[in-house]
């Protein structure tokens, strides 16, 4: 089953992402090696491609998960999640529709 991982970063957390970048986005390539992975992303503190020292409040993940256990794991596991960069993170199901 898929599942959404909604991620809300701490203020000013741009050095903190910047340095637990490489372990996180290994963590999603493995995801989409396996074919599991369907989006993923920061959210830009600003209304911009490239928020540059604004920096992100967060990013969301929709992968495929065993079970919501599975989901909030992984979630729990995350480089981000060590380093301090998000403040809250919620693990929910998610169905597609579109496209």
């Amino acid at each position: 089953m898929l599942y959404a991982i909604l991620s809300e970063d701490v203020k000013d957390s741009l050095e903190k992402r910047k340095a637990a970048r490489p372990d996180h986005l290994a963590r999603l390539e493995k995801l989409r090696d396996e074919g599991r992975l369907v989006l993923a992303g920061p959210h830009p503190a600003v209304d911009a491609e490239d928020p540059a020292d604004a920096g992100f409040t967060g990013s969301l993940v929709v992968a495929e998960f065993d079970s919501l256990a599975d989901a909030q794991a992984w979630a729990d596991a995350d480089p981000y999640m060590i380093a301090g960069v998000y403040t809250r993170v919620t693990v929910k199901p998610f169905k597609k529709v579109l496209p």
